[in-house]
């Protein structure tokens, strides 16, 4: 694990917006070829899922949501303690149990959700994985499969979010 200081600052578009400042000499430690997923903690927080972003002129950083920035009573202009080691694990996100099983018990969920791409996985696990409720978790899951089978392996959030409203056990 890998130390350093920075502050959070914000873009001024609306393509990003809160972001940590990442230095080129940590940059280079961590981002190999065009795989950029790393775990940070800021100020001893848990760990969290992310990817080292580029923004030209050697300008590296990393987004923080407001969910985070929240939780860490983070603001503009806040100097910060983190840090940040490799991603190792197989999706650049944690596997929900409840997927994770799902996968198991249904080869033709696991080939279709093994076809999509690592951002689309990373997604899908982040939905699943983001409720606190066993049971939310549990349905997101099961919605998902269903809409991997039911379309084939084609994704479309739109539809997602439509049959997981229309969902019920």
């Amino acid at each position: 694990m890998t130390s350093f200081e920075t502050t959070l600052q914000k873009f001024d578009n609306n393509l990003w917006y809160y972001h940590l400042v990442i230095p080129t000499e940590i940059k280079d430690i961590f981002v190999v070829e065009k795989d950029r997923r790393v775990l940070i903690k800021i100020n001893g927080s848990e760990e969290i899922p992310c990817a080292i972003m580029p923004n030209g002129d050697n300008y590296y950083f990393i987004n923080i949501n407001k969910e985070v920035r929240k939780k860490l009573k983070l603001n503009i202009g806040d100097k910060v303690d983190v840090e940040i080691r490799k991603d190792k694990s197989k999706y650049g996100m944690p596997m929900p149990v409840e997927f994770e099983e799902l996968l198991y018990q249904d080869p033709e969920v696991e080939k279709y959700f093994e076809l999509l791409t690592p951002g689309k996985q990373r997604n899908l696990l982040h939905l699943i994985g983001k409720p606190k409720g066993q049971a939310t978790r549990i349905k997101k899951a099961i919605v998902i499969a269903e809409h991997l089978k039911n379309h084939k392996g084609k994704l479309d959030f739109k539809i997602l979010n439509e049959e997981y409203k229309n969902y019920s056990f």
